[in-house]
C-alpha cells in the first residue's frame, strides 16, 4: 500500500486533464486511412535495429538500466548524431549539472554546439522550453528527478512520476516530437516508480551487461512500433559506446581449441539469430551436498536437465559439483539451448570433446526426447557464416533447406551421446 497526497491548488495551475469532449459518434475501423509511421534514422545502426527501423515521431522511449551502464552515453551520442544531421535537439538534464555533461560530450566527441542543452528540473519550465523550440529529439535525463508543482511529495516518487511522465507523453504526441525518458532501476532490476510508468510509454528499453565485461545489451521488452526481444549490442570504450558489426563473433571462441565441456547454441533475440559459446563443469563433489551453480541460466532449468540426463541417459550427477558458464554474461531464456547445456555437462563429466565447429540446438523435454524449435533455418545460416561445419538438431526437425553445413539429426540424450562426441 503507498500513500499518495491528494493535488494541492497553487498560483500555476495547468489541468492535469484535457477538458471532457461532447459525445460523439464512433465510425468503423475499416473506415480510418493507414498509415506508415514515419522513422528518423539515428545514425547508430544497433539502436535503430531495436527500435524497429528507427525513432517515431511522437513516440515516447523509456531507456532503463543500472547506474554506470550506458544510459546516459548513449542517449547523447544519439542527440549529437541527429544534431550533427541537422534536426533540432533539446537535452534536458535534471539530473547532471552542465559541466558534468559537456565534460562526456568532450569525451564522447559530440558536436556541442549542435546540441542545446537545459539544466532544468521542474516539470512546467521544461515544457514551456519545448514547446518554444519544437525540437524533432527531446532527451529527459532523468525522470525520477523531474518535478511539478501541482503534486505534493519530493521528485522521483509515485505520483511525481506518473504526473511527470503523464504530460510528457501528451506532449509528445501533440508535437510529434520523438522523446527519450532515462529512467532509474531499483534493486531487484525493475525501472524505478509506478509500473504505469511503462505503460505509457511506447518503447521500453533495458540496459544490460557486467560492469567487469567491456559489452553492453541493449534489449526492447516493449514497442509499439516494431518487435520486442530485439537486441543491440554495444562495447563500452573510452570514447563512448561503439556498435559491435558482428555479435555473435563476439560471444564465441575465436581460437582452434576446443576443450571437453565447452559447446555452441544458436539463440533467437528477437529477429536476430546469436551464437553463444556454453560451459560446463563437473568435479567430484568435495563436501556433503554437491554444489549447483549456473551463471547465465535459471538454476532450476539446470536440475531439471541434469535430472534428465541422470535418468534418461544415465550420466550420474549425484555426487558431482555441477558449474554451468554462459560465455560473454549473456542470459540463456530460450529452451532451444538445452541440447548444448547437455552436451556441454557430458563432455566434461567423460572429459571427451564435442565434434570441432559444432553447433548444438534443440529443446530437450522430460523423456529425454529431442524437440525441434523455430527458425531453425536462420540459426544455421548464421553459424554457417561464421565457420561451423557441424549442426545437431532434433530429428522431429523439417529438413532445413539450403543448408551450408552438415545437419546431424538427433533423437534422445542418449542419441546425443552417441553421435556428438569425438
Amino acid at each position: 500500500m503507498v500513500e499518495e497526497a491528494a493535488p494541492r491548488a497553487t498560483g500555476r495551475i495547468r489541468a492535469a486533464q484535457p477538458p471532457r469532449p461532447s459525445a460523439t459518434t464512433g465510425r468503423r475501423l475499416g473506415d480510418v486511412p493507414p498509415t506508415e509511421a514515419a522513422r528518423i534514422r539515428t545514425g547508430i545502426e544497433e539502436l535503430d535495429h531495436v527500435l524497429g527501423g528507427g525513432l517515431v515521431r511522437g513516440s515516447l522511449v523509456l531507456v532503463g538500466g543500472e547506474p554506470g551502464i550506458g544510459k546516459s552515453t548513449l542517449v547523447l551520442q544519439l542527440s549529437g548524431h541527429l544534431a550533427a544531421a541537422g534536426r533540432p535537439t533539446i537535452y534536458v538534464s535534471a539530473e547532471e549539472s552542465p559541466a558534468q555533461v559537456r565534460l562526456r560530450a568532450d569525451r564522447l566527441a559530440v558536436d556541442c554546439d549542435a546540441v542545446e542543452l537545459l539544466g532544468e528540473t521542474a516539470l512546467d519550465v521544461i515544457l514551456d522550453t519545448l514547446e518554444a523550440r519544437r525540437p524533432e529529439l527531446a532527451v529527459i535525463d532523468s525522470i525520477q528527478t523531474v518535478w511539478v508543482d501541482t503534486v505534493d511529495g519530493a521528485p522521483g516518487n509515485v505520483s511525481q512520476v506518473r504526473e511527470c511522465a503523464s504530460r510528457l507523453q501528451r506532449w509528445a504526441k501533440s508535437s510529434g516530437c520523438a522523446l527519450f525518458l532515462v529512467g532509474h532501476v531499483t534493486k531487484g532490476g525493475g525501472i524505478a516508480g509506478p509500473r504505469m510508468l511503462e505503460h505509457v510509454v511506447d518503447t521500453v528499453l533495458y540496459f544490460e551487461g557486467e560492469h567487469t565485461l567491456d559489452h553492453r545489451i541493449l534489449r526492447a521488452t516493449k514497442n509499439r512500433f516494431g518487435s520486442v526481444d530485439e537486441v543491440g549490442v554495444f562495447r563500452m570504450t573510452g570514447s563512448g559506446l561503439d556498435e559491435v558489426a558482428n555479435p555473435s563473433a563476439l560471444f564465441l571462441d575465436a581460437g582452434e581449441l576446443h576443450p571437453p565441456g565447452s559447446a555452441t547454441t544458436a539463440l533467437m533475440e528477437g529477429t536476430r539469430p546469436l551464437l553463444v559459446e556454453v560451459q560446463g563443469l563437473a568435479a567430484k563433489a568435495g563436501y556433503g551436498t554437491p554444489q549447483r551453480v549456473a551463471n547465465g541460466l535459471d538454476p532450476r532449468r539446470l536440475a531439471l536437465l541434469l535430472a534428465v540426463l541422470e535418468r534418461r541417459a544415465g550420466v550420474a550427477f549425484s555426487s558431482l559439483d555441477v558449474f554451468l558458464n554462459v560465455v560473454g554474461g549473456l542470459r540463456l531464456q530460450e529452451t532451444a539451448s538445452d541440447l548444448a547445456i547437455a552436451a556441454a555437462l557430458v563432455s566434461s563429466v567423460y572429459d571427451r570433446p564435442l565434434r570441432p565447429h559444432s553447433v548444438l540446438i534443440g529443446e530437450l523435454g522430460l523423456g529425454g526426447e529431442v524437440r525441434p524449435v523455430g527458425k531453425l533455418e536462420r540459426r544455421l545460416a548464421e553459424a554457417a557464416q561464421l565457420g561451423l561445419t557441424t549442426a545437431f538438431v532434433s530429428a522431429r526437425s523439417s529438413p532445413p533447406r539450403g543448408a551450408m553445413l552438415e545437419v546431424v539429426p538427433v533423437r534422445s540424450a542418449s542419441d546425443l551421446l552417441e553421435r556428438a562426441f569425438v
